[in-house]
């Protein structure tokens, strides 16, 4: 038995398909219960007694991080119309200050959140939309991480708030061409947003009217502007089914019609260019998805007409659409590539080349429909986030900022490779690393190896300033591509989830012992981390090969998951049997995640790496006790030795702290549990 709080057990039987399984911990649940309330804070206690002397390093790497950051900063401003959006950073505030300038270059405050968060421990800030007028700005607020956010209203010129205010709403906001009126979500009780509401911006909340309401549970609901601002859409996806509406944008209390009804596994997306929709799909057994063109005036599917195909060795993962030019966000080889392609004629396209061969691009602010340059995100492991304005006719880039790096960082003091690890079934893993210059394979190095691998989320190779205070102490930092994410395109994924799950733990023990067995390090050298969805990964690496490791550190782990999707009644559960499978429907999928969850499978007396969990009592998505439980049944069951700690969040949510500096020093705490962990002084 390991030391740390002992809470009470209180064994509960859950009972399913004939099998019966023993909860200790079922009540830590019972979030009400001054007792758990108690084990909580006595966690937070033990954990800081626990690292109590890492205090001093903590305080040292937080330095290193924060000297490294530029805190007084500004973001690359974004034309929209006549004016020019950007935030910015001022040192010692915790959060950022978003601003505009007109043709006068005089700033326009036009939400600063380090206002909105006084007298908050937490605060983020969503929906934050300006009018089509310009006149108008929509925001909302969330100050305890539970993601159900009071959506407020202001003039953009005084920055004063309206009297406008509508409780409870969720990400998701369209304006309306009058200027007026707002389109926006609400969740149900389970955190699965439901609901469109319209609201005319000057009248009471209660005149609000209910638009549509999805009843189907395994379905989000999301609503948004066309760049052109002509339309606005209503999407309604589930985990592998979507369906889209759209209404004109000048008629707001007209009524919505669909693109195509939904047909369970097929998927789209629906962009507005001139007279037509673009659409991204799979339909048809297009399993990389194809890029379809249907006209406004009849756009179902029998209009659908093919602009570009299904292509197996590519992924079309999403499109940016202006006037003359369509942009095609595609993954090849691992990696996120920019492909820029006529409106007019298909043929004439390319690829924006990237010089780098392991690197990551992505998004930025587009405001702009009619325009000609596409603004985009260009980073590497090596290369800090750099934005870039690309002449698409032209083919040219214009660097237009750099995140500074202070300190006298220099790019090649470094090096970034991509390594493939062989799975178990013969598959390539590709893993993404970087490490200082100098390092050598020679076995003795530290390391961390990151994953995630679920909902098809890829795991980019990217910059992190922070980092840099693990390579200048001699780590391998390695980004493990598992199946289950989207990194090798749509099969990658399915071959990573339902019944194909194990796929996933797999694949990351596999890079884990490549990492050794090429010598970059050794498993007594070695941390894993990863979060949510990939904190049940972590769990499950650390009952399937305890010893491939020495520390772990699982944030707001999702290791009590089949406990978690047996109970339709907790939030987004429904949803997430398309990702896992119906353990309360089927015998077959009950057992196969019994097989691999996290709490389920803790064994008696394993010698166990050392372990960091992380939790936010206001989680939606991971409660709280899902890591409280899984500590303690790793602490009754393991075998001594290695700490077992818990950090809790007691005013946050899943995101954990919302301030940068707060983000940071936590960075610094986790950053100090695993050099304490592999004992690097």
């Amino acid at each position: 038995m390991r030391d740390g709080p002992k809470a009470k057990k209180r064994p509960t039987t859950l009972t399913a398909h004939g099998d019966e399984r023993v909860d200790e911990w079922y009540w830590l649940r019972e979030r009400d219960d001054p007792e758990v309330r108690s084990l909580l804070e006595a966690e937070n206690e033990f954990t800081k007694q626990a690292l109590a002397h890492t205090e001093e390093l903590q305080q040292r790497l937080f330095d290193e991080m924060v000297a490294r950051i530029q805190q007084t900063d500004l973001s690359v401003p974004a034309r929209k119309g006549e004016w020019r959006y950007y935030s910015r950073t001022v040192e010692g505030l915790q959060y950022p200050i978003v601003c505009r300038k007109g043709d006068d270059d005089a700033e326009h405050v036009l939400l600063d959140v380090n206002a909105l968060a006084e007298g908050h421990e937490f605060c983020d800030v969503a929906n934050d939309e300006v009018s089509p007028d310009a006149t108008l700005l929509s925001y909302g607020v969330d100050v305890d991480g539970g993601e159900r956010f009071t959506l407020r209203f202001r003039d953009a010129a005084s920055a004063v708030d309206l009297d406008d205010h509508v409780e409870d709403t969720y990400y998701g906001l369209a304006w309306a061409a009058d200027n007026r009126t707002v389109f926006y979500t609400r969740p149900d009780e389970s955190m699965r947003p439901y609901q469109l509401w319209r609201h005319v911006v000057g009248t009471p909340s209660a005149d609000d009217v209910l638009v549509y309401q999805e009843d189907d549970e395994r379905f989000f609901l999301t609503v948004h502007s066309s760049k052109s601002e002509q339309y606005v859409f209503l999407v309604l996806e589930s985990k592998v089914t979507t369906e889209v509406w759209f209404l004109s944008a000048s008629d707001p209390t007209g009524s919505f019609t669909v693109v195509a009804p939904r047909e369970q596994g097929v998927e789209y997306g629906v962009e507005h260019h001139e007279d037509s929709f673009l659409i991204t799909t799979n339909a048809d057994g297009a399993e990389n998805f194809k890029l379809m063109r249907a006209p406004v005036t009849s756009p179902g599917r029998a209009s659908w007409t093919e602009v570009v195909p299904h292509r197996v060795d590519v992924k079309l993962d999403a499109i940016e659409v202006f006037k003359d030019w369509i942009v095609l966000w595609e993954r090849a080889e691992g990696l996120r590539r920019l492909r820029v392609m006529a409106a007019a004629d298909p043929s004439d396209v390319h690829v924006v080349e990237q010089p780098e061969p392991v690197y990551t691009v992505s998004g930025e602010a587009n405001l702009e429909y009619d325009s000609g340059v596409l603004r985009f995100a260009y980073q590497s492991m090596t290369t800090p986030p750099s934005v870039f304005d690309y002449d698409m006719a032209a083919r040219t880039r214009v660097l237009l900022k750099q995140q500074p790096v202070l300190g006298g960082y220099d790019p090649a003091d470094y090096e970034t490779v991509r390594m493939w690890a062989k799975a178990d079934d013969g598959e390539q893993v590709p893993m993404s690393v970087v490490y200082k210059r100098g390092v050598r394979p020679d076995g003795s190095n530290p390391a961390l190896l990151y994953g995630y691998g679920s909902y098809e989320h890829s795991i980019e190779p990217g910059f992190s300033s922070l980092r840099l205070s693990l390579l200048d102490r001699g780590f391998v930092y390695a980004l493990a591509h598992v199946r289950g994410g989207g990194e090798m395109g749509r099969r990658w994924y399915e071959d990573g989830k339902l019944l194909r799950k194990r796929n996933t733990f797999t694949d990351f023990i596999a890079c884990a012992k490549t990492l050794a067995a090429e010598g970059w390090t050794s498993p007594s050298r070695l941390a894993i981390r990863g979060g949510s969805a990939g904190g049940l990964l972590m769990g499950a690496v650390m009952n399937m090969a305890p010893g491939c490791c020495a520390a772990v550190v699982a944030e707001v782990p999702f290791v009590d998951c089949l406990t978690t999707i047996l109970d339709a009644d907790l939030p987004l559960t429904v949803l997430e049997w398309e990702e896992w499978g119906n353990p309360v429907e089927s015998r077959e999928v009950y057992e196969y995640m019994k097989s691999y969850s996290p709490y389920d499978n803790v064994g008696e007396g394993v010698d166990y790496p050392a372990v960091l969990a992380t939790a936010g009592l206001n989680d939606p998505r991971v409660s709280y006790w899902e890591p409280a439980k899984w500590v303690q049944r790793l602490r009754d069951r393991a075998a001594d030795g290695k700490p077992v700690l818990l950090k809790v969040e007691l005013g946050a949510g899943h995101m954990g702290p919302s301030g940068r500096y707060d983000a940071w020093r936590d960075e610094a705490f986790v950053y100090a549990f695993v050099l304490d962990a592999l004992d690097i002084r």
